[in-house]
Parts: C-alpha cells; sequence; structure tokens
C-alpha cells in the first residue's frame, strides 16, 4: 500500500474531528491533492499515487474546523513538514489536537 493518510483527534472532547479540510502541498506550496476528514476523523486516502522522495506539507484548517464547532482556538492552520523517503511506503501522519496545543508523529 503506497500513500498518504491522515486521522485527527480533538484530544479535548476525547471525538474525532469531523469534517476538517486537509491539503496536501509540495515543498513549494503547491497543492497536490486535497480531503475532509470523515465521521472517524480520518481521510483513508490523501494521495492515492505514491509520493516521490522529497519534502511534504499537510495543511490542517484546523481555525475553520474550530470557528465552526464555536471554539476559541490559538492556530489557524497546522502544517505538518515531513519527509519521503520510500515511494513503495504508506505514509500516516495524525493529529492530536486541541484549542491551544497539537502534536503529531509518523504513524504506521
Amino acid at each position: 500500500m503506497t500513500g498518504l493518510s491522515t486521522h485527527v483527534l480533538d484530544a479535548t472532547s476525547g471525538t474525532p474531528a469531523v469534517g476538517m479540510s486537509v491539503i496536501l502541498q509540495d515543498a513549494a506550496g503547491g497543492e497536490l491533492a486535497s480531503g475532509v476528514t470523515d465521521a472517524d476523523g480520518r481521510i483513508g486516502q490523501v494521495s492515492t499515487q505514491p509520493l516521490v522522495p522529497g519534502i511534504y506539507h499537510l495543511v490542517f484548517e484546523t481555525g475553520e474546523w474550530f470557528s465552526d464547532n464555536d471554539i476559541e482556538a490559538f492556530y489557524p492552520e497546522v502544517d505538518i513538514c515531513f519527509t519521503v523517503d520510500d515511494a513503495d511506503r504508506h505514509y500516516h501522519v495524525p493529529v492530536l489536537l486541541s484549542p491551544f496545543a497539537y502534536s503529531t508523529y509518523r504513524g504506521s
């Protein structure tokens, strides 16, 4: 399996972040793909194409999501910059989100 997936959890409520827009960009900021998190806070395939080795950005539209959910928050977006080193691998980039903090890790 190749490509890119993500998962966003609202760490404050302990529930999935449903309906969050996510954009995949190349190193120069060009949009490659986009999607919206589902009822489980997931996008199973942000990109179905193998990602060639290089630097990418996964931009989470957190400000819009917080506003839509009537939550005061600090971050208008979260930009996770990561490196792809193997085009034959699947990459999973999850985010744990709260109004004033976030964390991420290289998932499996």
